[in-house]
C-alpha cells in the first residue's frame, strides 16, 4: 500500500507540473500572439495617415481601425514598456497585415514614411523644375516661386550678379531626389544646392583651381554646353567652339540664350527673336552671359573644364542631333546651306 500510494503522488506531482507546463506555454503563447501579425499571408500594404500631434492612443485607434493590430491595449502596452509613447511620429506609411507590432512601432518611431521620387534632368531651367514639381503635385506654384525667391547660404551663390534672372539658375542639380510627402519647396530646393556642392566639391573643384574661369563662369558656359550639344562625344568639342570665340571676342551667337531670354521653347528661332535686347542675349552682347541657362549634368561641367582644342570657330546642327563643325565663316554658310536651308 505504501508503494501504491507513494507512485499516485508522483503521478499527481508529475500531472500538476504537466498542467503547470501546459499553462505556461498557452499562457506565453497568447501572450506573445497579441504581437504576431494580424495575417502573416496578407502582404498588401495599406496607407496610413497619422496626423501631427497623435497621442499613442490615437495611433492605435488608427492602426486597429486598419485591422493592423491584434488589439489597441497590446500596442499601448508595448510602446509604454519600451519608452516610444512620445516617439511615435506623424506621416504617411505603408503597412502590412503581415508585419508584427514589433514591426508597425519600429516603422512609426524611426519615421519610415513613404517617400516620393522625382527626377530633374539635365537642362532644366527653374522654371521648368519648378513646373514639373507643381504638376506631380509635389508643391503649388505659389510655394515654389516663395522658395526660389529665397537666399540661400551657399558660397557659390554669392558669386552671381543682380542681373541674373534667376539667382538658383544652374545650381539645381539634376539628379533623382527622394522625399517625404511633407517636404517643402524650400527644403527641395535645398536637397538639389546640397547636391551640387556635394558634387562640385568631390568632383570638380580641384580641377577648376586651375582654369582661367571662376565658379559661376564654369557652369554658365557649361550651362550653354547642355542646351546645345545632344550627342556625347560633341560636348567637348563644343566647349571648343565656345571656347574659341571667346578668346577673339567674338559674338558667341548662341540660339540657346535667345530662348531663354523669351521664356519659351520654339522650333525655329527667328530674326525677330534674334532682337530680344537681354543681357543673356549673345548674338547681341559679347562674352559669356551673366549666368547660367539651364541645370547642366556631370558631363557638360566635365567639357566645360576640359574643353576639346581645335580649329573651330562655328557648328551648324545636321538635323540629327549631330553637328557640322567649321573652321571658317564660309565653311559654316556652306554647311547651313546644306543641312538647314
Amino acid at each position: 500500500m505504501k508503494k501504491s500510494n507513494l507512485g499516485s503522488k508522483r503521478f499527481i506531482i508529475v500531472a500538476v507540473l504537466v498542467v503547470i507546463a501546459l499553462l505556461v506555454s498557452w499562457s506565453f503563447y497568447f501572450s506573445n500572439q497579441k504581437y504576431n501579425p494580424v495575417d502573416p499571408l496578407d502582404t498588401s500594404y495599406l496607407d496610413i495617415i497619422i496626423a501631427d500631434n497623435s497621442n499613442a492612443q490615437e495611433v492605435a485607434a488608427i492602426l486597429k481601425k486598419n485591422d493592423l493590430i491584434h488589439t489597441e491595449t497590446a500596442f499601448l502596452s508595448y510602446v509604454r514598456k519600451n519608452d516610444f509613447d512620445n516617439k511615435l511620429r506623424a506621416g504617411h506609411y505603408k503597412l502590412s497585415r503581415s508585419q508584427s507590432l514589433q514591426e508597425i512601432v519600429d516603422s512609426i518611431v524611426s519615421g519610415r514614411v513613404v517617400n516620393i521620387s522625382f527626377t530633374v534632368p539635365e537642362g532644366f531651367t527653374v522654371k521648368q523644375i519648378g513646373n514639373m514639381l507643381v504638376e506631380k503635385g509635389i508643391t503649388t506654384e505659389a510655394e515654389w516661386n516663395d522658395a526660389i525667391n529665397q537666399e540661400y547660404n551657399y558660397n557659390f551663390l554669392r558669386e552671381i550678379p543682380s542681373g541674373q534672372q534667376q539667382h538658383l539658375e544652374g545650381f539645381l542639380f539634376p539628379d533623382t531626389y527622394f522625399i517625404s510627402e511633407n517636404t517643402n519647396a524650400q527644403e527641395i530646393v535645398k536637397l538639389m544646392l546640397n547636391s551640387f556642392e556635394n558634387v562640385w566639391q568631390k568632383e570638380f573643384a580641384g580641377q577648376a583651381e586651375n582654369g582661367g574661369m571662376n565658379l559661376l563662369e564654369i557652369i554658365t558656359l557649361a550651362s550653354l554646353i547642355e542646351k546645345e550639344a545632344k550627342i556625347e562625344k560633341e560636348r567637348k568639342t563644343i566647349s571648343g567652339v565656345i571656347i574659341n570665340r571667346l578668346e577673339k571676342g567674338m559674338l558667341l551667337r548662341i540660339d540657346a540664350t535667345v530662348l531663354y531670354c523669351l521664356g519659351e521653347h520654339k522650333n525655329v528661332v527667328t530674326y525677330d527673336d534674334l532682337e530680344v535686347d537681354s543681357i543673356y542675349n549673345t548674338y547681341k552682347y559679347p562674352g559669356l552671359p551673366p549666368g547660367p541657362i539651364a541645370s547642366p549634368g556631370r558631363a557638360s561641367i566635365n567639357a566645360a573644364l576640359n574643353p576639346e582644342m581645335h580649329p573651330y570657330f562655328y557648328y551648324c546642327s545636321k538635323g540629327d542631333g549631330s553637328h557640322y563643325f567649321a573652321k571658317t565663316y564660309e565653311e559654316h554658310k556652306r554647311a547651313k546651306n546644306k543641312y538647314i536651308n
